[in-house]
């Protein structure tokens, strides 16, 4: 490439040749040679500015980074709304807990009143087992006294239908003695049939008190012997035992379940306590406007409900106050830093602002303004 040569480089050669040569510049020379020194002076003079700004720029820079590096103050105002996904997320949440608590109230008042229906049942279940044991001891008691007079009864009445017996078997000649006379003539057929009238009553009575004898020997069975009807009673006892065994376990049951539920029901209570401490739950109930701001851990020392808050031109000179902390909230946040864009770990606040335009600022100060105005 070739180089260019020095007189169109500096415009003051070109006025000193004509000089260097014994000539006198012309009057248009002097212009242009005038014309080149202002635009050399202007551009060595933006030249110099420029490199001031950036100079001055890069230390604004610098001073900006150092500033937020060691500053504790500052926190990052969060709008948070009602259509966010972590707002939305709550709330759903929200309702499905405030619905299984619903669920589980209706639950437990069904167990309760399961529970009383079945300790009454139970106790009269129990109210019938004592009369139920007294009665089968009166019974044994009875059956104990009466079982040996049935059985002394009924040997004696043994003993006199064998009497009976003898007796029947001597009407049996009188019968035959009867039959002969009214075939001899002797007797008229109307007393021969009261003879005989007589003679089948006594026949008759000696087959009842067979049959009685009979029914006493069950009932000597019935009162010394174990029979089916105290089978039953046994039986119904027995069952009457059962069910209330069966009740002891179900209304165990039922007590667990009734206290199982009900501490759910409390648990669900507290973790609703616990969500209306999160920004959350005021933003999705509340109605009015909210503001927040992010509070990285450096600068907790900082954060005290009541402490006031600042906002700043440039984010750190010509501060006003515009408001106070009114609430910390504990839970955990992550955000992206607002000057490194770094991802940090915090919690949220929220502000009573008298400025709420400030909401929108990319940082506030709490307690003091950063610097001196």
């Amino acid at each position: 490439m070739a180089t260019p040569p020095v007189d169109a480089l500096d415009p003051e050669s070109k006025v000193a040749e004509p000089a260097a040569a014994g000539k006198k510049p012309s009057a248009a020379e002097r212009l242009h040679a005038a014309h080149y020194k202002l635009v050399l002076t202007i551009y060595r003079l933006f030249a110099i500015a420029v490199l001031y700004l950036v100079l001055v720029g890069i230390l604004a820079y610098a001073w900006i980074m150092g500033f937020y590096a060691v500053n504790t103050s500052w926190a990052a105002p969060v709008i948070l709304s009602a259509a966010d996904e972590k707002s939305l997320d709550f709330r759903e949440k929200l309702v499905t807990t405030q619905q299984t608590i619903e669920d589980l109230k209706v639950d437990t008042k069904k167990l309760s009143d399961g529970l009383t229906e079945m300790k009454e049942h139970r106790a009269a279940l129990l109210a019938l087992e004592p009369q139920l044991r007294d009665a089968i001891a009166r019974e044994k008691t009875h059956n104990s006294t009466a079982g040996p007079e049935l059985a002394q009864l009924d040997q004696q009445k043994n003993a006199d239908n064998a009497k009976t017996q003898k007796v029947l078997a001597q009407l049996k000649v009188v019968e035959a003695d009867i039959n002969k006379d009214l075939a001899a003539g002797l007797i008229t057929k109307g007393d021969a049939a009261q003879q005989l009238s007589a003679l089948n009553q006594a026949q008759d009575s000696y087959t009842d008190s067979k049959i009685a004898e009979v029914l006493l020997t069950d009932s000597v069975l019935d009162k010394t012997t174990t029979g089916t009807d105290t089978l039953n009673i046994l039986e119904k006892q027995a069952e009457l035992q059962s069910e209330v065994a069966q009740l002891d376990i179900a209304i165990r049951v039922a007590e667990k379940q009734f206290y199982e539920e009900s501490r759910q029901i409390d648990r669900l209570h507290e973790a609703i306590t616990t969500a209306k401490q999160s920004p959350y739950y005021l933003n999705a109930s509340g109605g009015q406007t909210l503001y927040f701001a992010f509070v990285p851990y450096d600068n907790q020392s900082q954060a005290v409900i009541g402490t006031a808050v600042y906002d700043c031109y440039l984010n750190m000179i010509l501060c006003r106050h515009v408001g106070i902390v009114k609430a910390i909230f504990p839970g955990e946040e992550q955000a992206i830093h607002p000057i490194f864009k770094t991802q940090i770990r915090g919690f949220l606040i929220q502000m009573n602002l008298d400025h709420p335009d400030s909401a929108r600022s990319k940082t506030v100060f709490l307690g003091r303004k950063p610097v001196l105005f």
